[in-house]
């Protein structure tokens, strides 16, 4: 069971063109990101209908027990790669605008199939909530996750050992990146980048460590803190060096949900505050059941990477194998 088909939202129905069907013509409004104001406006000037905030939001009230459906299926018992990262948004919370972090999740099957496992809202992005929802996808089904890709969050790593000991942590080397070059001088930032792609796209782990030593050798008097990050997470930014190149292309960076959250973002850029959370969760999944319509073909080069998988992780694939 995934979250592609069975949970799609049967109120909006496909190709559906009988205008009488107020229901329908909101939710697909509100599935596109527009406002309550909007949708408003486009009922009455292209149906004559008068409408109010609080009918609107009363159908799109709907889809809520579809969320919570969704949002509790039973998930697959293994996945190859997870990669997970949140997006921040305004929310009015008890009279006054908080930040709220949409935590989310996408796992690759053994089929190589992309899927979004959840999406969470929580006061800020923080390592013990991470920690809440790996537990929670593992009460939902998840016994085994062979590599995941995350952001640098401090407490991450702790956290995902926590609920999945055998998990290979990848932290993703674009944060990192623009995380240890945040505070070089512009003047500088064209060499420091030169010399520091050198380390990440190294042939091996060795040759990678030889760069990142002559990269300290060249800035380290002047730029040792940004070095010196890099040696701190060593051990997190250099797991994608053990793997063949299809591997390593697939989980050094978060791109995977990035791409998403930027298809999110495409939806949500028109509310710059969210009046709760459940009309921020309610925008989010119809956005995520829309994106995820098109996930229907297996990543990039999968047969391969599969059997690659299955030499390095041999008898933790073995056991959901048939």
């Amino acid at each position: 069971m995934t979250g592609r088909e069975s949970f799609s939202p049967r109120i909006v129905k496909k190709n559906q063109t009988d205008v009488s069907s107020i229901e329908d013509q909101v939710l697909s409004m509100y599935a596109k990101g527009m406002t309550v104001r909007d949708i408003k406006t486009h009922l009455s000037d292209l149906y004559g209908i008068d409408s109010s905030p609080e009918l609107i939001s009363r159908i799109t009230d709907k889809i809520l027990p579809l969320i919570t459906e969704w949002q509790t299926r039973p998930l697959e018992e293994i996945y190859a790669v997870v990669f997970m990262d949140a997006i921040h948004y305004k929310v009015r919370s008890e009279g006054r605008v908080v930040s709220k972090a949409a935590y989310t999740i996408i796992g690759v099957n053994l089929e190589g199939i992309k899927e979004v496992l959840g999406i969470w809202i929580g006061e800020a992005e923080s390592a013990k909530f991470w920690l809440s929802v790996l537990n929670e996808i593992k009460n939902r089904g998840v016994k085994d996750i062979l590599i995941i890709s995350v952001d640098g969050l401090k407490g991450f790593s702790e956290a995902i050992s926590s609920a999945f000991p055998e998990i290979e942590v990848q932290r993703c080397i674009i944060h990192q990146i623009r995380t240890s070059t945040r505070f070089i001088s512009y003047k500088d930032i064209k060499a420091f980048t030169s010399g520091l792609k050198k380390v990440y796209r190294a042939v091996n782990e060795e040759v990678a460590q030889k760069e990142l030593d002559s990269l300290e050798e060249a800035w380290g008097s002047k730029y040792l803190l940004s070095i010196k990050s890099w040696r701190d997470n060593w051990s997190e930014l250099s797991t994608y060096f053990k793997y063949p190149e299809e591997i390593r292309r697939m989980i050094y960076t978060t791109n995977y949900v990035e791409s998403y959250h930027r298809q999110l973002k495409k939806v949500t850029k028109a509310k710059s505050i969210f009046p709760n959370d459940q009309a921020l969760i309610k925008m989010l999944y119809l956005a995520t059941m829309d994106a995820s319509r098109r996930w229907t073909a297996s990543v990039r080069d999968w047969p391969l990477i599969l059997s690659q998988l299955t030499v390095y992780f041999k008898e933790r694939v073995s056991r959901y194998v048939i």
